[in-house]
């Protein structure tokens, strides 16, 4: 009897009898390939920013120093976590911060390579362990704080483009 994941063809990690595959990508061309994920974290309101550089520093260290550089490691360790995920050589990441209002704090996090398959896991991971890493250098002033609104917010080089930020 056919399972509901069996029919529902869009899913590629599906096989047409419900088992997960990883993607064939060797019949792809190989394209210069990018991602841009973006998300939030709430942070309690007594934590000490530091006017001149905009850095957060708590007990544990420089808070956004540490969250690229776990977020640096998540990019490049994706494969790992993400069981249908490929191994890439990943050539660029990069991310930028901002601080917007009511105490939250928005990162994002662009990985780009040249390869048959694109980077949105990779991106996604990078900001979402930055994110967490947050949270944890942050947690003494207050657990109270929320992540939230991490998506895809630009991919290009494969078959289907997206672009949020116009």
């Amino acid at each position: 009897m056919p399972t509901e994941m069996s029919q529902t063809p869009e899913l590629t990690h599906l096989q047409p009898d419900g088992t997960p595959r990883m993607v064939d990508v060797g019949h792809k061309s190989t394209t210069h390939r990018s991602a841009v994920a973006r998300g939030r974290i709430r942070l309690p309101e007594n934590l000490d920013l530091q006017p001149l550089t905009g850095e957060l520093v708590t007990a544990k260290g420089s808070v956004l120093h540490t969250a690229i550089i776990a977020g640096t490691q998540a990019v490049k360790r994706t494969a790992d976590l993400i069981p249908f995920c490929h191994p890439l050589p990943v050539e660029s990441i990069h991310f930028t911060h901002r601080f917007l209002e009511n105490c939250e704090l928005e990162l994002t996090c662009e990985v780009s390579l040249t390869h048959k398959t694109g980077v949105e896991m990779e991106a996604l991971t990078g900001v979402s362990v930055a994110l967490l890493t947050v949270y944890d250098m942050c947690k003494s002033a207050g657990q109270d704080m929320v992540m939230h609104s991490i998506e895809i917010l630009k991919k290009s080089g494969g078959k289907a483009n997206i672009d949020k930020t116009r």
